[in-house]
């Protein structure tokens, strides 16, 4: 999968593309893979407005009004990686914790409380500090009272994401930051996480695991954020070709401030930007979750739920801990919408929109 993908991307030119590309894949009822790039080309900047329309169709097709709430709970801020963009990044002097037993059930219970129905467990790339019997121990504690959990941790071997999934998680999301190798080495000078190819591969040892979905995506801001958009949608698509039963989803993060030396390499990605990508994901794979998380403001997230977007964070710490009690350790990074549950869920219902928290469906 990683040489077909490395092919097709390979042949993307996004300056080559025209507008009559771009309207062609606008009005086609089933887009390919040369329909996508059209989407994401310099021309389909200036087709947005037929672009948000086709989507919104599309998110009502599949959607409805419905939009997912959850929360990310984070266990350990404790990493071997020497990432250049993250403050967990092993180099960076930041306030280090991790969550105890006891700790993961207070907090765990103080989201439960807010009406969420799904968590997002976290930890560092660290395997000493968070092992997988931790982490296991943890998803155990939030399967007791969440119908969704999540994970968004470091990279792991079918036989542990199996023993994650028995003990009650079912979703697993892992960004490839960046599908440039070249960037990829450059952003991720040590630590496990330099192995490109591993990285690459985890989304499908996952399913393999019996894991329900999985969420892609990349860091924008790292490398050309269309080349990158492009490649995180073809993997999606290899995925859900090989996959068919597999829930895909899209994250679409973009670089914010952090502890630690900023990268002096950030590419500049603007709202206009963003909402272009998210757009594209829409039409491309119409039927995959998108989420938008409390990296964006207030305003943007407001108007691209029930647009694209169809599941949306809230009552957000990106520090260890901090639902129940004072955080044990530092923030991975600054959030701009800093809204409680109920804040967002009376959000969602002014523009018409349902806050969903149970799965109903699983």
């Amino acid at each position: 999968m990683l040489q077909q993908l490395l092919d097709i991307i390979g042949n993307f030119n996004p300056n080559q593309i025209t507008q009559t590309q771009v309207l062609r894949a606008i009005q086609s009822n089933r887009r390919s893979i040369y329909d996508f790039a059209a989407l994401l080309s310099p021309a389909a900047d200036l087709f947005l407005e037929e672009m948000a329309t086709a989507a919104k169709q599309e998110t009502a097709r599949h959607f409805g009004n419905s939009v997912q709430l959850f929360t990310p709970l984070y266990l350990a801020n404790y990493c071997t990686n020497h990432c250049t963009y993250c403050a967990f990044a092993q180099a960076n002097e930041i306030k280090r914790g991790k969550l105890t037993s006891k700790e993961i059930e207070r907090e765990l219970a103080a989201i439960a409380a807010t009406g969420l129905d799904e968590v997002l467990l976290l930890t560092g790339e660290s395997r000493q500090k968070s092992d997988v019997s931790y982490i296991r121990q943890a998803v155990q504690l939030a399967a007791t009272k969440f119908t969704t959990v999540g994970l968004e941790v470091y990279p792991m071997d079918t036989h542990e994401y199996q023993a994650l999934h028995q003990a009650g998680a079912d979703f697993v999301n892992v960004y490839q930051e960046t599908y440039n190798q070249e960037t990829y080495a450059r952003v991720h000078p040590k630590g496990q996480k330099r192995d490109y190819e591993y990285r690459f591969y985890s989304q499908e040892r996952a399913l393999q695991a019996g894991m329900r979905g999985v969420s892609l995506g990349v860091l924008l801001g790292l490398h050309c954020f269309r080349q990158d958009s492009f490649a995180a949608g073809v993997h999606a698509y290899l995925l859900q070709q090989k996959y068919p039963h597999a829930e895909i989803a899209f994250s679409v993060p973009r670089l914010r401030a952090h502890a630690g030396q900023p990268d002096a390499n950030i590419t500049e990605v603007t709202d206009r930007n963003l909402l272009q990508i998210m757009l594209a994901y829409r039409l491309f794979m119409p039927f995959a979750g998108i989420t938008i998380s409390t990296r964006e403001g207030t305003h943007f997230r407001d108007n691209v739920v029930g647009l694209c977007a169809t599941k949306i964070s809230a009552g957000v710490m990106t520090g260890v801990g901090g639902h129940d009690q004072a955080q044990k350790g530092d923030d991975q990074f600054q959030i701009s919408d800093n809204r409680s549950v109920p804040a967002v869920h009376k959000m969602l219902q002014s523009r018409g929109l349902q806050p969903v928290y149970t799965n109903h469906i699983f």
